[in-house]
């Protein structure tokens, strides 16, 4: 397979110099142990576990005696979900041996989730999340190849179309079956299959859990206990609604979104590009795919992200806010995007510094003070 250059890879080596144990999260099959790997591959002292695997989960049954035989090396423990117990005694060790860079975890599920796990290590842990492939490590010309096959490696790197469809199926179909019971979810895997296509259809949505909850027949909490714990599996992703102290009715419930592209196209039968662009939800499908990409491109925390929106209709698909800095993001289908009304109240509303236009053409150009038309790939900070 291909080897594309991770762009996080300098940030986690710089992360390893200044703290024991460092923790990459990220969706199965993002490229998690690959990016590891390829950073490490001429580390001597590079010991890697992967607790998926019997034999390397047999080396820790008597975990405090063999980790003790890897001081000085870099350890890392792949798939850490799978033996939660190992983080006291990380801690315990790395009390011990005060030595940063000791240990990478990495796990398929959220930070939320792994943090249940490793509390105990506040201070000595830093996280970082990573997703799959982004334009700037593949190339601007390559959008619409990422936009339909999705982001994660053996989807996009397929030999052909129908290779990439294929693995994506496979992948819906073993996540379901085999790795949310590994993470501890005993949701019938039927169940689950039909609430994650029913997401799919409501891609980019305001979420509803009393219509889900009509759907299948059983309580709010439970249709919401579904949504979390594919939020957690890092499969969906909800976008926060951002509240301002304005004269206005404001949504307050999150919207929701498949989090890849490409597994999104095969839980709702898109086989080829053709079909996307005739697709009802081919405008929802632009909209989500474009807004991880401009997250991951400002490396800004995803708690520094949020959709705002009006009961009178005015709305913003991405504002991000950091300190005194507002940003706000418009993802429109189109080669001609212009100014809304929409814009201009957002604008004024939440005192926007820019507003980019991330559309479907070629070019990058102004359409009005303080907005600007942006082509993928070409959206600076």
């Amino acid at each position: 397979m291909k080897l594309i250059e991770r762009h996080l890879t300098s940030i986690l080596t710089e992360s390893m110099k200044h703290f024991p144990v460092v923790a990459v999260t990220g969706p199965r099959q993002c490229g998690k142990s690959t990016l590891i790997r390829n950073m490490l591959r001429n580390d001597r002292g590079y010991v890697h576990l992967d607790l998926e695997r019997q034999s390397d989960l047999q080396k820790l049954d008597e975990a405090e005696w063999y980790l003790q035989t890897q001081k000085g090396k870099t350890i890392c423990l792949d798939e850490v979900q799978r033996k939660p117990e190992i983080f006291m005694l990380i801690r315990s060790l790395v009390d011990e041996w005060q030595i940063n860079g000791s240990f990478i975890i990495l796990g398929s599920a959220s930070r939320d989730l792994l943090r249940q796990s490793s509390e105990s290590l506040a201070g000595r842990i830093f996280y970082h999340e990573i997703g799959g492939f982004t334009l700037k490590e593949l190339g601007a010309a390559n959008h619409e190849k990422l936009w339909f096959r999705g982001s994660l490696p053996r989807s996009y790197l397929a030999r052909s179309l129908t290779e990439s469809n294929e693995w994506r199926k496979g992948f819906i179909r073993t996540f379901l079956e085999r790795d949310l019971p590994q993470l501890g979810i005993s949701i019938n895997s039927t169940t689950m299959r039909r609430f994650w296509t029913m997401l799919a259809h409501y891609h980019g949505q305001v979420w509803n859990s009393s219509e889900f909850a009509r759907s299948f027949g059983v309580a709010d909490t439970t249709i919401r206990g579904y949504l979390d714990r594919l939020t957690s599996a890092l499969v969906v992703r909800q976008l926060l609604p951002w509240h301002e102290n304005i004269s206005k009715r404001q949504i307050k419930s999150p919207k929701v979104y498949i989090a890849d592209s490409g597994l999104l196209h095969s839980l709702l039968n898109i086989r080829s590009m053709s079909d996307l662009e005739s697709h009802p939800k081919t405008g929802a499908s632009w909209e989500g795919f474009l807004p991880d990409q401009i997250i991951r491109h400002l490396h800004v925390d995803r708690e520094e992200c949020f959709f705002w929106a009006t009961h009178g209709g005015a709305e913003l698909d991405l504002l991000v806010v950091r300190g005194r800095l507002r940003l706000g993001f418009e993802f429109k289908r189109t080669s001609s995007p212009h100014v809304t009304p929409s814009m201009r109240q957002s604008i004024k509303d939440l005192g926007l510094q820019r507003l980019d236009v991330i559309h479907a053409g070629s070019q990058t150009f102004p359409i009005s003070e303080n907005v600007r038309a942006v082509a993928p790939g070409s959206a600076r900070q």
